[in-house]
């Protein structure tokens, strides 16, 4: 077992060894867990396998292993199913344990949402010579767009705040680990150069956008199922 196929698991332990807990039950959502994923991960997994090809960055087989179906290492392929897994169960644990609050001035976090989005268009143009950080800040406007679009009031809950902040926590400990072995590479004309620790900028508007997109997904497969039933 290689490096990075451990450090993927390891990630997956706690949250599958507590996702019991009576509070939370995280696995009495299997269904509606697997349905969120596949389109999440399916669309992250293509952009890998691109960005792999044009050496946006690469994978060190002294850590990552030398088996790479499509570009990717085993590690690689497991982390799309493992992250989701443990981020959205961070979700769950918030919910059950932290009171909610709502910001009632939709106006204004719409306001501050197409701000968000037009400083990410920006950037992204700014830096358009650096492949990866306009990919990243793509992703990330786009899953501003399509919340305010479909579930604006997933930004006026507190608890996809926490999510966050706990959630990236985590992605520092994890990518820390990834990027100081390192088990991933980044290609210095792709990104700005500036780094958190050993993170790449770039890395952390990736996180917010990914782990934006799998808590959309989560929060709207309900509807979809619901819709499902009447029909």
């Amino acid at each position: 077992m290689n490096t990075y196929v451990l450090i993927t698991l390891l990630v997956i332990s706690g949250p599958l060894a507590l996702s019991f807990d009576k509070r939370v039950a995280f696995f009495r959502q299997w269904k509606r867990l697997i349905v969120a994923i596949i389109p999440v991960s399916a669309t992250y997994l293509l952009w890998d396998v691109l960005v792999t090809e044009r050496g946006h960055w690469s994978f060190n087989p002294e850590y990552a292993g030398s088996w790479h179906p499509l570009g990717l290492p085993a590690g690689e392929w497991l982390f799309f199913f493992v992250v989701p897994y443990a981020c959205l169960f961070i979700l769950e644990v918030v919910r059950a344990y932290f009171p909610r609050k709502r910001f009632t001035n939709i106006k204004l976090v719409r306001t501050l949402a197409v701000g968000a989005i037009i400083l990410l268009l920006g950037g992204s143009y700014l830096w358009r010579d650096q492949a990866y950080t306009v990919l990243a800040l793509l992703a990330a406007a786009a899953w501003v767009a399509l919340t305010v679009s479909m579930r604006i009031e997933l930004l006026t809950d507190s608890h996809l705040y926490l999510f966050f902040g706990l959630s990236i926590m985590a992605f520092f400990v994890v990518n820390g680990v990834l990027t100081g072995l390192p088990v991933v590479r980044y290609n210095p004309q792709a990104i700005w150069g500036i780094r958190i620790i050993t993170i790449p900028l770039e890395d952390l508007f990736y996180n917010i956008s990914m782990l934006g997109f799998y808590a959309l997904s989560y929060e709207t497969v309900p509807r979809w199922f619901s819709r499902k039933e009447r029909t």
